[in-house]
């Protein structure tokens, strides 16, 4: 069988049906690293752009400092957070594209997107320029794909780009499933259902007029385009970045007395009770992206690895939640923390929308007969599509 392989892990053909999964290599412990992994490409979602939530636009790295973060997401402009050189934001290195105006958090990164992509997106004017081609694609996506985000449009540019920069771009973005509609099972993706069709026509159209390659012609067609998105909804990696985060953990390192660690920790959970009342879930700075490896990570309900981003950036690393033997196939949720814990029917409907399969880990085996689904989760169901739809 055609095998990838790295020292810890190794990519291996299952079946037809199943398609590729992860293996490991080796012995892991629980809490022990796989592998870390930066992204083919990634991107930042337009609504949280939107909202102000700014991170670096190649890395996701929020730019913020924690306490400026803080401040704006508790609304509390006076707010104050003690030991500063506990936050690892550092403004002075922040440098700008000195044509479309789009920031990085460093020189290095500002070098790579132009290296890889951003010498085709850049078009000159700055990008808060409405009259710039893709901040009208991007104002042409928010008004079709409402929070909470799970694509962007920016992604698949982006995807565009590298392939114009790359004598073997195309090949980078091969390995990825993109099937808009298992036939097998009958059931399309929910973002290429018939509310969405009129919409994806004219993205299609705005994308193919400020971004045709003729080397990829195959993917401004109605179905090649379709394709694109399944690609991106399949295997799309969500990303999240918080100074505030970063700020946090290293003041858990701190060496303190009993009772400034407990002043400490005291307010630390009001700022969260805080931001929770204000802003809710949404913290971090959001954003997907494509990583080889992960990709081909099957789902589990029971899990036996989880994605982290211990970088605060687009980095990602896999994450043993349990004892994995050499040979074992490695699994992750596709689901959040919230829906892995719903019913076998919930979750099998979230995956069915988003990932084209039905489940038949152990855990939905062994839940077979359970009640399909609750009161609460019917009502949580009708409110989900109403978002996203």
């Amino acid at each position: 069988m055609a095998a990838f392989m790295t020292s810890n892990v190794e990519i291996r053909q299952i079946d037809l049906s199943k398609g590729k999964g992860l293996f490991a290599t080796k012995d892991f412990k629980k809490g022990d690293v796989l592998f870390e992994e930066r992204p083919i490409v990634s991107s930042q979602f337009l609504w949280n752009e939107f909202y102000n939530y700014t991170a670096c636009e190649y890395c996701l790295k929020s730019l913020e400092t924690a306490e400026t973060q803080c401040q704006r997401l508790t609304e509390n402009p006076s707010l104050s957070l003690p030991f500063p050189e506990c936050c690892e934001a550092q403004p002075a290195q922040y440098v700008m594209c000195p044509q479309c105006q789009v920031v990085y958090c460093c020189d290095g990164c500002r070098t790579a997107a132009w290296t890889e992509y951003h010498r085709t997106l850049c078009m000159g004017p700055s990008r808060h320029d409405g009259h710039h081609p893709l901040a009208q694609l991007g104002e042409t996506w928010r008004n079709i794909h409402f929070p909470p985000e799970t694509s962007s449009i920016m992604l698949l540019a982006k995807m565009i780009a590298i392939v114009k920069q790359s004598d073997d771009g195309i090949s980078k973005f091969s390995q990825f499933v993109n099937l808009p509609v298992n036939k097998e099972e009958e059931i399309a993706h929910k973002l290429l259902g018939e509310d969405f069709k009129q919409p994806l026509e004219l993205l299609r159209q705005m994308v193919t007029e400020c971004l045709f390659e003729e080397t990829i012609q195959q993917w401004y067609t109605p179905e090649g385009f379709r394709s694109l998105f399944a690609l991106i909804g399949m295997n799309g990696q969500g990303i999240g970045s918080s100074a505030i985060s970063v700020w946090v953990k290293n003041c858990e390192k701190l060496q303190l007395s009993d009772e400034d660690k407990q002043r400490l920790d005291g307010l630390i959970d009001q700022m969260y009770e805080d931001l929770d009342r204000v802003s809710g879930t949404f913290l971090n700075c959001e954003g997907s992206g494509l990583y080889r490896l992960q990709s081909a990570c099957n789902h589990s309900c029971l899990p036996n690895a989880e994605i982290t981003f211990p970088h605060n950036n687009h980095c990602l690393a896999l994450v043993a939640t349990e004892d994995i033997q050499t040979e074992e196939e490695i699994c992750i949720s596709y689901l959040n923390e919230c829906n892995i814990g719903r019913s076998r029917h919930s979750r099998q409907k979230i995956l069915r929308e988003n990932y084209l399969f039905h489940c038949g880990c152990t855990r939905c085996a062994a839940e077979a007969d359970d009640e399909d689904v609750t009161s609460e989760e019917e009502e949580y169901d009708e409110e989900d599509e109403g978002m996203t739809e």
